[in-house]
């Protein structure tokens, strides 16, 4: 009897949220109308999708009320998070984003579930025997967090936050340089971004084979901006480049 009333509640919360969507559609049209006018991109409700949320599920995501129904479904990431079902996990997350597509906390926070939480448990997992395969299961981690950071980026181009986020990983998991100053050069094109993203492009430019000339353009010309750009990483790493590419003596600006 208990057991039937706990299985009821949550379908009867479901319910009572489509139901009250329904009086919400027009305010709903009018806003997707908004939103198609920004420019912004929204994952359509599609049958993969009702299949994982079920067909109640569904019906509140149809009737409006898609951000309650992701942040419900974050609630079960987190207790996935917690129970290291990394597979259960994964799974919600792909239902949370596809859900709330505009929404770059989910997208960062799952980026870097599976890129750090999920790859370190990967390698230390205890019951697999094989290093190589804990190895190759942290990669895979690693490769699934990337993914969630580019599909996000996909969804959200008008936004810096996943670059940056996309560009750390690079460089701390994968060690890709050369992607990694990519990614902190887009970043660093919006207006609003920090202004450690040019900073931070020039370091992993540096590390790029070929790209060293343009590397020490852009830490000139940082070093240049004042005494706000002339960090300790960024002087030493400027030395290094000045001896690296011959500079003149009387052109450097860190002359020895």
């Amino acid at each position: 009897m208990i057991l039937a009333m706990k299985v009821r509640r949550p379908l009867a919360a479901l319910l009572l949220l489509a139901i009250c969507g329904a009086f919400l559609l027009p305010f709903q049209a009018h806003l997707a109308g908004q939103a198609k006018a920004a420019n912004f991109r929204k994952t359509a409700l599609d049958l993969d999708l009702r299949e994982r949320i079920g067909q109640m599920g569904f019906l509140a995501a149809l009737s409006g009320f898609r951000s309650p129904l992701a942040a419900f479904l974050w609630i079960e990431v987190h207790t996935a998070w917690e129970n290291t079902e990394w597979g259960r996990m994964a799974g919600l997350i792909d239902t949370v984003t596809t859900l709330q597509p505009r929404s770059l906390l989910y997208w960062d926070m799952a980026a870097w579930h599976m890129a750090y939480n999920a790859s370190v448990a990967a390698l230390q997992d205890t019951k697999q025997p094989s290093e190589a395969l804990r190895i190759r299961a942290q990669r895979q981690y690693f490769n699934l967090g990337r993914e969630i950071l580019e599909k996000g980026i996909r969804n959200n181009p008008d936004r810096y936050q996943l670059y940056l986020q996309l560009g750390v990983l690079l460089r701390d998991k994968f060690e890709d340089h050369c992607g990694a100053a990519e990614a902190f050069l887009r970043t660093a094109d919006f207006p609003d971004a920090p202004p450690y993203a040019r900073r931070f492009a020039a370091y992993e430019m540096a590390k790029c084979p070929g790209r060293e000339r343009e590397a020490y353009e852009l830490l000139k010309k940082l070093y240049l901006e004042g005494e706000k750009q002339r960090l300790p990483t960024l002087i030493n790493l400027l030395d290094e480049m000045e001896k690296k590419l011959d500079i003149p003596a009387s052109e450097r600006l860190q002359p020895h």
